[in-house]
């Protein structure tokens, strides 16, 4: 479970940092699709951590409370994007 933790979580950050280099908008806009994709995953096996007793209350609340806030950001932007698009 750990591993999967680390692979979805820092490809969060792989995906956001390879939207600097897109190609098109879409490509940007997909590479950004991606890295909301890895941040609910990654809650996911926060959750599934921290509920199997892996994870520490403390710990988790810190790291989660991040992930949330990754994804409200994503999310913001995906969806301004979209409407941006949407008015051209």
């Amino acid at each position: 479970m750990s591993k999967q933790l680390l692979r979805c979580g820092t490809s969060i950050g792989a995906n956001t940092r390879e939207s600097k280099n897109a190609q098109s908008r879409m490509d940007f806009l997909n590479k950004l699709n991606i890295a909301l994709k890895e941040a609910d995953e990654t809650e996911y096996w926060l959750d599934l951590l921290h509920e199997t007793g892996y994870l520490a209350d403390e710990h988790y609340a810190s790291i989660n409370a991040d992930c949330t806030e990754l994804i409200k950001l994503l999310t913001s932007i995906i969806k301004k994007l979209k409407a941006s698009d949407e008015k051209e």
